[in-house]
């Protein structure tokens, strides 16, 4: 097989659509699209014409430079544009607090808090559908969606779990408060110790990003702040083991 058709199956196997004509088809074929990267300063009408129709179908368009191009592209032949697919549709917030309500089960949603990591996201959705959380909520902006690479890193649990997409995590947060969830952050110097956390009722647990931990306003927005306990002589573990250790003594509470 030539080296071109083989880069062009890679993509497609990663959900890489690339170039004007496949992004213009996939739009209109109604694909699942999670996301499209359009080449900054790059303005033509045909560029112009895919984003408005991306836009248009709720679809999130990311302007990024010719060198996250070309490092995403596997055919090479990008042309200022690449899309890529979701491997399933999102739900609402509300469909995920109406599958808890079905299951007779005080609702444990994950929420993340810009984890752009898209192994990252994939070993938390694993997490969440092995501890029975009802659902995992994302920001559209500054995080991995629903592709491929996190379809695979999920070992399939992404067709179990609900997933919601939100333009707004603290608005996400007042709202669910309001509805008598409470929410719990993971924060390095988090004033309840985990142990003494209750999250035996209605619990969001929030995971911040990779490098940065939670933003601010997702801080603010929470009712706890919680805290690991650091025995070794780092000071934080990775996104999505912070994730599993809430999650499952959620699972231990509830028993």
């Amino acid at each position: 097989m030539n080296e071109e058709k083989k880069d062009a199956l890679t993509a497609e196997a990663d959900g890489i659509i690339e170039g004007r004509n496949a992004v213009i088809e996939a739009l209109r074929a109604g694909e699942n699209i999670d996301k499209i990267y359009l080449q900054k300063g790059e303005t033509d009408r045909t560029l112009g014409h895919i984003a408005s129709k991306a836009r248009a179908a709720g679809v999130v368009v990311v302007e990024a430079d010719r060198r996250k191009l070309d490092s995403m592209s596997r055919t090479h032949a990008h042309q200022g544009v690449i899309a890529l697919a979701a491997v399933r549709e999102y739900v609402s917030v509300e469909r995920i607090l109406e599958i808890a309500a079905e299951k007779g089960e005080p609702p444990l949603i994950v929420v993340c808090d810009e984890i752009s990591d898209p192994h990252n996201l994939g070993a938390i959705i694993r997490t969440a559908e092995c501890a029975g959380a009802h659902g995992v909520v994302i920001p559209k902006r500054r995080s991995a969606g629903l592709t491929a690479v996190v379809a695979k890193t999920s070992a399939g649990a992404v067709a179990h779990v609900p997933v919601a997409r939100v333009p707004n995590i603290p608005a996400l947060l007042k709202d669910l408060k309001k509805q008598g969830v409470w929410v719990f952050g993971t924060a390095a110097g988090g004033s309840t110790a985990l142990y003494d956390a209750d999250l035996k009722g209605p619990a969001a647990i929030v995971i911040g990003s990779e490098g940065d931990g939670m933003t601010r306003l997702a801080v603010e927005n929470c009712d706890f702040l919680v805290s690991i306990p650091m025995r070794g002589k780092l000071s934080s573990l990775n996104a999505s083991a912070s994730a599993a250790i809430l999650l499952y003594e959620a699972v231990r509470q509830r028993q």
